[in-house]
């Protein structure tokens, strides 16, 4: 486990971005789910977190293909009340029931947002995501050497690390991030996509780019606005922002 004095130089989990067709509408969308505000900055559409709750960022695409998603969203709530409350909201909104091989007798419900995105309202009494907030997981395709990777690059403790899959959470709670172990699918370039979105410690951008290039990052390149673009050990991006 990282060291208290890493803990506090690691890089922040802004955000996980997700490509749209129309940024703002789904946005509008995630916003009154979440009940969260969103802000336009200048690097697009965010629903902000805070030291608990992961934030959303919502980027325009002109991703023409589309594969199963690499992350998915889960949300949950405090009884049974409060899940079917949700479900019904999300409906209201626009969201849809999906079938995505799901098992008659689970208890969560699986939807998916105005642009096809599935997501699962989790159940009352799940004990792995219990006290977690409304934005409970972020459920991810990788591989256990992920996992590995980001808790050592966010200085998160892994909370659950069992037959290749693993967890793991801010020191202070909130929302879990989790990978499945493999396989791990192929996705080509072109099709749309989902990514971390960092903010470096102490504002030193040079510096939280260094730290996890030797944790095992890969620098692929840059984006607008002063953005750094990475790969995890897995090959999936993510970025970090200047500071």
């Amino acid at each position: 486990m990282p060291p208290a004095s890493v803990w506090a130089v690691s890089p922040r989990l802004l955000a996980l971005c997700i490509d749209a067709a129309d940024p703002d509408r789904l946005g509008r969308f995630w916003a009154a789910l979440l009940h969260r505000e969103a802000a336009d900055d200048a690097h697009g559409l965010l629903l902000p977190g805070d030291e608990t709750q992961v934030g959303l960022r919502f980027l325009p695409s002109r991703a023409t293909g589309f594969l199963p998603n690499r992350v998915h969203l889960h949300l949950t709530g405090d009884g049974d009340r409060d899940q079917q409350a949700t479900v019904q909201a999300a409906l209201a909104l626009g969201a849809r029931h999906v079938d995505v091989g799901q098992r008659p007798g689970e208890g969560h419900v699986v939807l998916a947002d105005p642009e096809g995105n599935p997501f699962c309202v989790i159940e009352a009494g799940n004990a792995y995501l219990a006290g977690c907030g409304a934005l409970g997981e972020l459920a991810c395709d990788g591989t256990r050497e992920v996992g590995l990777f980001w808790s050592e690059a966010l200085g998160w403790p892994l909370v659950w690390d069992r037959d290749e899959e693993t967890a793991v959470q801010s020191p202070e709670g909130g929302t879990k991030v989790a990978w499945g172990g493999r396989p791990v699918a192929h996705r080509p370039e072109g099709v749309r996509g989902q990514w971390f979105e960092l903010a470096p410690g102490d504002r030193d951008q040079g510096a939280a780019v260094d730290r996890l290039r030797a944790l095992g990052a890969t620098r692929v390149g840059a984006g607008p606005g002063g953005v750094v673009v990475l790969t995890d050990p897995d090959g999936a991006a993510f970025r970090v922002l200047p500071g």
